[in-house]
């Protein structure tokens, strides 16, 4: 694993999560490490399950990544799309799609979604199946963040399309990142040189996501979260979810990779360089 792969933020759980996490893996033992990993994946989990049972499905047609997977999606007949939970951004029936929380696969699977339990980091699929990869708000959750592009790499196919998102400067880290499962955000040079180890082509980016720029509403979304988190997902449900939506800017495309002094999350599309490179 590279040193830019390798490096991690320390950050601690509290509330739903329950439990503390020290994530910088390469300072333990192996064992050690491994347990790390499967504490913050058992992390995870346990937050978006309380979440997804408490939430409702939002359609992909809600959100601002539709006009572009609108249209990739029908001249790609094999998709998959890595923990979506309630929030799928790729057409729900045919779909492959993989997450960690049951209550999110149920939906899922009644919805014609092709949905099985599994993590980023051992897809559960052959090599070279895919056309169309998607992974939104995934990759800055896993610690070993390496082996994660890797399996997207290994499942797409060559010349596959691969959309994904991560959340740029570890100097804006927050308790709102620790508290949903964040175990970093990404300096942008580190990003380019894992998507160049990996072979992923650079082709488009743009801002993304509907986080509030507000610091003390982010501090009172984690605060709420993690000491009234019934009360907080109600709020979230019926009143904040609704207005990000609402709110939503249309994205806007450019080649390559933007300006991202004041981006706080990046979407970004990639195509899979061919193996005969590697």
């Amino acid at each position: 694993m590279s040193q830019i792969a390798s490096r991690e933020r320390n950050f601690g759980r509290d509330g739903i999560a329950g439990i503390a996490v020290t994530s910088f893996a390469g300072a333990m033992p192996a064992g050690s490490a491994q347990d790390a990993t499967r504490l913050a994946i058992d992390a995870n989990r346990r937050f978006y399950d309380a979440l997804w049972s408490a939430s409702y499905m939002v359609l992909p047609q809600r959100f601002n990544t539709w006009p572009l997977l609108s249209i990739l999606a029908p001249s790609a007949p094999a998709r998959l799309e890595i923990g979506p939970g309630l929030r799928p951004r790729l057409p729900i029936a045919g779909t492959s799609f993989v997450d960690i929380s049951r209550p999110a696969l149920s939906h899922l699977k009644a919805r014609g979604g092709r949905a099985m339990l599994g993590e980023i980091t051992a897809l559960p699929f052959p090599d070279c199946s895919f056309d169309l990869v998607c992974a939104f708000d995934i990759v800055e959750h896993i610690e070993n963040d390496w082996q994660s592009f890797r399996e997207l790499g290994r499942v797409a196919k060559d010349d596959a399309t691969i959309i994904f998102s991560v959340p740029l400067h570890p100097a804006r880290w927050s308790a709102f990142d620790a508290l949903v499962g964040h175990v970093r955000r990404y300096h942008p040079d580190d990003l380019l040189a894992i998507l160049g180890e990996h072979f992923f082509v650079l082709e488009q980016s743009a801002c993304f996501g509907m986080q509030p720029k507000n610091g003390w509403l982010l501090d009172f979304a984690a605060w709420g979260l993690a000491r009234r988190p019934v009360q907080a997902m109600r709020w979230y449900n019926r009143l904040f979810l609704p207005l990000g939506l609402f709110l939503q800017r249309r994205l806007a495309w450019a080649s390559g990779l933007i300006d991202v002094e004041n981006v706080d999350e990046l979407l970004l599309v990639c195509r899979r360089g061919g193996r005969a490179q590697m």
